[in-house]
């Protein structure tokens, strides 16, 4: 018997009944994200400031993404080793918990950085802040205003330390005197507790140091709590005035954690975690944890966290190129 002929009406609507038959659901087309274990990247030793922030997220974060979230240590260079790995990480399952050098003024203070934080690096979230406490040696005035007002008349005949070359607390002290109208000169340590020794045996008048440190030293009588760097008084130090107070004007200065993620991540997958982490670091309890690691949870989409990124390189590659910083 011949075939009878189907119109064209008849096989465009065969033809959209058997592909709606055949075609794969959306969901199961496109696999859900992460498909394996995530890792964050830490540029610091375990035991470390940014190690122990790492590990306060990725508990809540493997609840809320049904996935394992790994811990890897990467020391070396300032965090900087660590921070290129994720800058080159292609897998879409590795991201970073970066200090904020690694994410601004690294290429700019040291040309030979083999990432570039603006471009090969994607903001994710700003998690926490905290302000650097300017603190005093024994024998220095203890009243802010009288204190750099001894900094001022003594010049280059005081001394500053800091934990490097190119650190935050270099930078945001030469942006303090040029702010204040100081002389002091700079003395390079190894790390904070070398700059803290040096303090408590007269060898150098001043520093600026983390809140968590430094105010043990205070809380022990070794040392003076002069003001912090925030722009107002911090909720990580409540109690100690803002350099502001003390009549320093135009001077605000942060050190920070944040996320990032390698430039190939796909959008949909930044915002996804950006919205995840800032919901875990505003439970109460999270909150609390790292207020008593020495941090102001912050909390921010990618977009806050860029902007953060291009004021505060601003503002420190002014510092570098004025001052004709390079490492050791």
């Amino acid at each position: 018997m011949p075939l009878k002929p189907i119109n064209r009406r008849q096989a465009i609507a065969t033809g959209a009944a058997l592909a709606a038959a055949t075609a794969v659901p959306l969901a199961w087309a496109q696999p859900a994200w992460p498909s394996r274990p995530l890792k964050i990247v830490v540029g610091f030793p375990g035991g470390s400031s940014p190690d122990l922030m790492a590990r306060t997220l990725a508990d809540p974060l493997q609840g809320l993404l049904g996935q394992p979230v790994v811990i890897e240590n990467r020391p070396g260079a300032g965090g900087n080793v660590a921070a290129a790995q994720v800058a080159r990480a292609d897998d879409d399952h590795t991201i970073g918990l970066m200090i904020n050098g690694n994410m601004t003024i690294a290429k700019i203070l040291n040309p030979a950085t083999t990432y570039d934080p603006l471009t090969d690096l994607t903001p994710v979230s700003l998690i926490a802040v905290a302000p650097l406490l300017l603190a005093g040696a024994p024998g220095t005035p203890t009243d802010p205003r009288a204190f750099l007002d001894a900094a001022r008349s003594n010049g280059d005949k005081w001394n500053y330390g800091t934990p490097g070359i190119g650190t935050v607390a270099h930078l945001g002290m030469e942006l303090l005197k040029s702010r204040a109208g100081l002389g002091a000169v700079h003395v390079p340590y190894p790390g904070n507790p070398q700059v803290m020794a040096a303090m408590v045996g007269g060898q150098i008048q001043m520093s600026l140091l983390p809140p968590g440190l430094a105010m043990a030293q205070v809380r022990a009588g070794k040392l003076h709590a002069i003001g912090v760097t925030s722009a107002g008084r911090s909720a990580v130090v409540p109690d100690v005035p803002s350099l502001a107070e003390a009549g320093v004007k135009d001077f605000s200065l942060e050190i920070w954690n944040a996320v990032a993620a390698p430039n190939s991540l796909p959008k949909a997958h930044v915002n996804r975690l950006a919205t995840l982490l800032t919901e875990i670091v505003r439970r109460p309890d999270v909150r609390e944890k790292i207020l008593n690691q020495g941090w102001a949870v912050a909390g921010t989409s990618p977009e806050g966290l860029a902007r953060r990124i291009k004021a505060d390189t601003a503002a420190m590659a002014d510092v570098i190129k004025r001052n004709n910083i390079r490492p050791s």
